[in-house]
């Protein structure tokens, strides 16, 4: 009987074809080791490294979208549900009905003042929460307090409201902070994974050329800011297709209203108390209320699982290592530097210019005049203008960067000057379409702004250590604006649109100023950022950049340049010290014999 072949082949066994595969190559003990463990024959090694790059740079996109689509919904959430909820309160009936003597106008306003008045305290802590933190999760932290903030609307009351919106004051400044500082971050990584070959040939402690990640910052605040925008169209979805259908016409809503426009005071004085037809159902409401906080989840998990880290591990702990206390103080040594000064009134009338169209345009010239029904639209008309203009910001790539904020201001100060002159009547609407022209350009300007300021903050601070500083005093001032503007929502409207101009003249007039000093070669005065004490003893981890370093191996290394516009003391003259000898207690290693010398003593 005719044996049968085995199934698999025994290792080590000749082959049908005798000791030989059908490459050529000897097989079972005798095979050679290079042709089994080698490298593979078709490897190409500068092919593969392309890709690999090309593969980072396409996780640096997915990261600026990711943040963008995160700001967007988590922005679009919060003023989604804070006007539907002032809406619904200010209505007498809802009160009564729902809610009885509780004191909801009261509630209401210790709200507005949580959410207003907390970010002033913002420069103490959100420096050390971004160190503490990270970036990344500071950015994810801050988002899960907006969604703790739609949550607690499901149980209307005094300890539920107040609470949630003392968090969400806290949480503002930090989130927008980390946001440019993210953005900021994503270029220069953006930059580093596209020139990767210039960084090959560089030493590792050499940093790119000054500028250098500038077209692709101009490129990702663009993407950024036209995602941002957005959240104000999207934040007039639950009025549209929801208390729309509630409410009354204007002919019931300012029956008692006398005057709009520029000879208004306060917010809508005459506005009639009862703005509801028929009172919503609980239902419709939590409903609606579900889906608002489902966005808010979407946008947490957004940031969680889509946003990668900004800074490798071994950064995140040389932030962290400059020493609690630096950290809480360098903020306010940043005022030292010239150019911040002078973009202090900038960020100030970025804080007002974006309130004054929610509230005074919005409100006193467009809700006063044509409606409430309207509002959605009008703020759809401002969203939409200032996402598609925020593309204009890229003209920073042919033309001088002063151009964008300059115009940005300039658009503003011909409506500012147009609205002080301008009183629409009520109840009238035949000038709508002056509303929605006016809602559209200063949707221009502000996107002009918005873009400019933080692409000119990225580019005059490119040290990774001092960006998350930066970005907390552009935040925090315009906190500071909007807790004015919260303060002053009583004044007439003449008085508040004569602030306005004087403060973008002041605006305009500092920042030309500080691009004058900067061509005439003024050096700003930086703080020094502390070098990293690591309590860490021993091997922590591999990295290029040695930041166990002594200060003595710093030193004879040259490891790292100074920071941006700080002097350094020149080395003394003489020949260069050799090494310190060895004391008692240490043996010189071998490679400090054959050098003749000893080397640092050890920490």
């Amino acid at each position: 009987m005719e044996a049968v072949p085995p199934l698999y082949r025994v290792a080590g066994t000749a082959g049908p074809q005798g000791d030989e595969d059908r490459l050529g190559v000897p097989d079972g003990p005798g095979a050679p080791l290079d042709e089994l463990v080698g490298a593979y024959p078709n490897y190409n090694e500068e092919e593969e490294e392309r890709r690999y790059y090309r593969r980072k740079r396409l996780g640096v996109l997915k990261n600026v979208l990711a943040a963008s689509a995160g700001g967007t919904l988590t922005y679009g959430v919060y003023l989604g549900l804070l006007q539907m909820q002032l809406i619904l309160h200010y209505d007498e009936t809802y009160r009564e009905v729902k809610y009885g003597n509780m004191g909801l106008p009261d509630i209401d306003s210790k709200m507005l003042m949580g959410i207003n008045v907390t970010p002033i305290a913002a420069l103490l802590y959100t420096p050390v929460l971004i160190r503490f933190f990270g970036t990344k999760w500071m950015m994810f932290l801050a988002v899960g307090i907006y969604a703790l903030f739609v949550s607690t609307n499901y149980w209307e009351r005094y300890y539920t409201l107040v609470p949630s919106a003392v968090a969400l004051g806290t949480a503002i400044v930090p989130l927008w902070a980390s946001m440019g500082n993210y953005i900021t971050r994503m270029a220069q990584k953006y930059y580093e994974y596209a020139h990767y070959k210039e960084r090959d040939e560089q030493s590792p402690q050499q940093r790119p050329p000054r500028g250098s990640h500038a077209p692709y910052l101009l490129v990702f605040q663009a993407i950024f800011y036209s995602f941002f925008h957005l959240s104000f169209a999207c934040a007039q979805l639950p009025m549209i297709y929801f208390l729309n259908h509630y409410l009354y016409d204007l002919n019931h809503t300012l029956y008692n209203v006398q005057s709009c426009g520029t000879n208004s005071q306060g917010i809508l004085i005459g506005f009639n108390k009862t703005v509801l037809r028929t009172l919503p159902r609980s239902g419709n409401l939590i409903v609606v209320e579900s889906v608002l906080m489902a966005v808010a989840f979407l946008a947490m998990l957004l940031v969680l699982g889509l946003c990668g880290a900004a800074y490798r591990p071994t950064e995140e702990i040389d932030l962290r290592s400059v020493g609690w206390g630096n950290i809480f103080q360098l903020p306010f040594k940043h005022v030292r530097d010239f150019r911040l000064r002078h973009l202090v009134p900038f960020f100030i009338y970025s804080g007002f210019e974006v309130l004054f169209a929610c509230t005074g345009l919005a409100l006193g010239y467009g809700v006063c005049s044509v409606g409430l029904e309207r509002l959605a639209y009008i703020l759809v008309a401002y969203s939409l203008g200032a996402s598609a203009s925020s593309v204009l910001g890229l003209l920073g790539l042919w033309l001088p960067r002063a151009v964008p904020l300059v115009a940005g201001a300039g658009l503003h100060l011909l409506l500012t000057l147009g609205l002080f002159f301008w009183a629409p009547a009520p109840r009238v609407l035949q000038h709508i379409w002056i509303l929605y022209v006016a809602a559209v350009l200063w949707g221009v300007g502000s996107a002009l702004n918005k873009t400019g300021l933080s692409t000119l903050l990225g580019i005059l601070y490119e040290d990774k250590e001092r960006q998350d500083f930066i970005f907390t005093i552009y935040h925090w001032w315009q906190a500071v604006a909007i807790f004015a503007v919260y303060l002053g929502s009583s004044l007439p409207m003449k008085a508040k649109l004569v602030v306005l101009l004087l403060t973008l003249v002041a605006a305009a007039a500092s920042y030309l100023w500080m691009e004058q000093k900067l061509q005439r070669g003024a050096v700003p005065r930086q703080p020094r950022i502390p070098r990293p004490q690591h309590k860490v003893r021993g091997y922590r981890y591999l990295e290029e950049d040695n930041s166990d370093e002594s200060d003595a191996e710093g030193e004879r290394g040259g490891g790292g340049g100074p920071a941006d516009g700080v002097e350094e003391e020149a080395p003394p003259a003489g020949p260069r010290p050799g090494p310190e000898p060895a004391g008692p207690c240490r043996r010189p290693c071998p490679y400090e014999q054959a050098l003749g010398g000893d080397g640092p003593e050890e920490q």
